[in-house]
């Protein structure tokens, strides 16, 4: 079956910048030719995730207050890639300065697509095994961070009880852990 489904873009239009992310407005074209539709993208740099392991195999866990749920979450550490920076350097950096962990051995684990619909960047995930206490954390002035160290128990008991439902973390997770077992996927 050959159907088209990519769209044109007519035109773009900057918009408001919101500090992480720059808005953008696509005008669409249908790929059947009409209509043209004005199309919402949020632009950000890359985002990392990083899942890391204390020698005894435990994942340290951030707990912070998201203002978009206005809650906190449990999630893997993670931020933002700087200008200039490569994922594994964000990565590391962002580790150090929410966990105050860091060494270990680092495999890069793939990315994920956000929210396609209205995100083009990535976020990359990361596995740092065997990280040790190397500083003090230095959390941003926009965060307050908690840590928690879990192990696949603990991980799929937040799970359960819906203090881990970060999507980006979930991924992150997935990737190292087997989070479901065979009962949970019917």
């Amino acid at each position: 079956m050959n159907v088209k489904l990519d769209w044109e873009r007519v035109r773009s239009e900057r918009g408001p910048n919101l500090g992480i992310l720059d808005v953008r407005f696509d005008w669409m074209r249908h790929p059947a030719g009409q209509p043209v539709l004005k199309r919402l993208v949020l632009e950000s740099v890359d985002w990392i995730n990083v899942v890391a392991l204390t020698p005894d195999g435990l994942s340290i866990m951030v707990d912070q207050y998201r203002f978009g749920i206005g809650a906190r979450t449990l999630e893997t550490p993670g931020g933002m890639v700087d200008p200039g920076e490569d994922p594994l350097t964000a990565a590391q950096r962002e580790l150090l300065e929410e966990t105050g962990y860091g060494g270990g051995a680092w495999t890069y684990l793939g990315a994920v697509e956000p929210n396609p619909a209205i995100h083009p960047h990535l976020c990359h995930h990361f596995l740092a095994d065997g990280v040790e206490r190397l500083a003090e954390p230095e959390p941003g002035p926009g965060e307050a961070i908690g840590l928690e160290f879990l192990s696949l128990d603990g991980i799929r008991a937040a799970m359960a009880d819906g203090s881990l439902r970060h999507a980006l973390a979930l991924s992150a997770l997935a990737r190292v852990f087997p989070l479901f077992d065979d009962m949970h996927r019917r």
